[in-house]
Order: C-alpha cells, then sequence, then structure tokens
C-alpha cells in the first residue's frame, strides 16, 4: 500500500483497501480502514475542543467520531464523486457536532454570540497586542456594553459542568474536581485550628479561675439551656441574682481575655 510523504495512505490505496473490504466482507480489513482514517477523528475532535462542555469527557466524542467513521466506510459509494476521506470527514463532522448539541442545553444563539465575541477578542489582540476593555469589545461585536455583560454572564452560566469529572492531579493520579476545590471551613484550616484549639485552652484556664458559683451559672446557662429563672430555683436565689451574677462572670472573663483571645469570648458569652 503506497503511502503520502506524511506516512498516511493515499486516497487510492484507501480505496483499494475499500474495495477489497466491500468484496470480501473481511472485518479485518475494515479495522485497517478504520486505523488509517482514525486520525481524521481526533483531528476533528480536538478542533472543536473549546466548544466541548466542560463536564464532558474528550474521550467520548472520539468515541462517537469512530463510530460515525465505521458507518461512513459501510456506507459510502464512490459513485457520488467524493472520496471516501471527504465522505469520513463529513459524517464525523456531523457526529461530532451533534453530540455537542445533545450535551449543550445552552441555545444555539448563545453559542454563536459565544463565538463572536471570542473571534472578536482574537482579531483585536492580533491587532492591538492586548486585551480590550468591555468598552472595545461590546464595539466590536457591535452591541452595547450592557448587553455584552449580559450575554457573557449568559454564557458563564451555561458553562456547568459536574464536580464528579476527573482530573489529572498530581503524580499522574486521577482526582475528582471537588476534590480540588478549596474548602470554605475554617475549620479545616490547619492554622486556624491551631489558633482556635490555643484560644479554647486560654479560655479554660481562665474560667476555672472564677468563682465556684459563677462557674456553676455558666454551665447551667450556656450547657444546660436553662432560663435564668430555673437557676435561680436551682440555686436558691432570685432571677435578679442570677442575672447579677451572670452580668459580674462575663465581666471577669472580659478582663482577663484580652487581644486576640477575646474573639472567643462572643462565642460563649
Amino acid at each position: 500500500m503506497t503511502r503520502t510523504k506524511a506516512g498516511r495512505e493515499s486516497s487510492d490505496a484507501i480505496l483499494q483497501l475499500w474495495k477489497q473490504y466491500k468484496e470480501s466482507g473481511d472485518a479485518r480489513v475494515r479495522d485497517r480502514l478504520v486505523l488509517s482514517l482514525a486520525p481524521l477523528v481526533k483531528y476533528i475532535v480536538y478542533k472543536k475542543i473549546r466548544e466541548i462542555p466542560a463536564r464532558c469527557d474528550v474521550e467520548d466524542f472520539i468515541s462517537c467520531g469512530l463510530e460515525a467513521l465505521i458507518r461512513s466506510i459501510d456506507r459510502y459509494d464512490p459513485e457520488r464523486g467524493a472520496t471516501l476521506e471527504q465522505f469520513a470527514w463529513t459524517r464525523i463532522h456531523g457526529a461530532v457536532l451533534d453530540e455537542l448539541r445533545r450535551n449543550d442545553w445552552a441555545p444555539r444563539s448563545l453559542r454563536r454570540w459565544e463565538r463572536d465575541i471570542n473571534r472578536a477578542r482574537e482579531r483585536f489582540i492580533g491587532f492591538h497586542g492586548r486585551v480590550p476593555t468591555r468598552l472595545e469589545l461590546s464595539e466590536a461585536v457591535g452591541i452595547t456594553e450592557d448587553d455584552l455583560d449580559q450575554r457573557l454572564g449568559d454564557i458563564a452560566r451555561s458553562d456547568v459542568g459536574s464536580l464528579n469529572v476527573l482530573v489529572l492531579g498530581e503524580e499522574d493520579t486521577s482526582i475528582e474536581r471537588i476534590d480540588t476545590l478549596p474548602s470554605t471551613d475554617r475549620n479545616l484550616d490547619p492554622d486556624h485550628r491551631a489558633v482556635r484549639e490555643a484560644a479554647i485552652s486560654r479560655f479554660r484556664q481562665v474560667f476555672d479561675q472564677l468563682p465556684p458559683r459563677d462557674r456553676q451559672v455558666a454551665v447551667l446557662l450556656y450547657v444546660d439551656g436553662m432560663t435564668l429563672r430555673e437557676i435561680g430555683a436551682v440555686l436558691g436565689v432570685t432571677e435578679s441574682r442570677v442575672c447579677q451574677i451572670h452580668s459580674q462572670l462575663k465581666q471577669r472573663l472580659r478582663k482577663q481575655l484580652q487581644g486576640e483571645d477575646a474573639q472567643l469570648f462572643t462565642e460563649v458569652a
């Protein structure tokens, strides 16, 4: 079989291989055809990769393209004038576009706006050597700044991806995207936890220095969740006396806890 300078089989060689397959029906011959034309699939998919939603796997589109390639081999008719490569290209390209639309819930009009905005931005960068401002980009596209902001917002909201998509992590290990997101839970921050634990330790030291009755009032109020009246009944004093004890213990804590330790007082007082 003859090959081109790039190492690919020539159109005549592929046609002869296709004729051999049609005559014999040998699946092994068809597989040789698929391998010969498979680079078309990768070329088309990677050319459209910018339009593939982040939640989708590129390999799914390559599989879709390979299926279209196999169908094109079975349905090819040389009498129609096109080469097998041309026929397969059209079929593969159409299948990838269909798969894109199937996986994209955004309307086609929004995708057209996205392409127009991206082209305008690229042309501006190529001509001026810098990224355009909002005003410059809106003028390049032919819409107002408010309309541009709305289009960009719609485009951003349309690019929704799954947090369970596998991404390549360190040392070539595959992990899910959700595992790469920073946590907003401050308690998971080692520095914050260390500071908080030190502050809690400091608070306990100060709390242990309070008079026994003050500590008892604090436990009944903040741990047991009792009201001032109920605490008064337990201690055998009036509700106003309990309120007075409570105010005194808070003042003692404030006096002892200074600086950063004082922030912890607001969580327990």
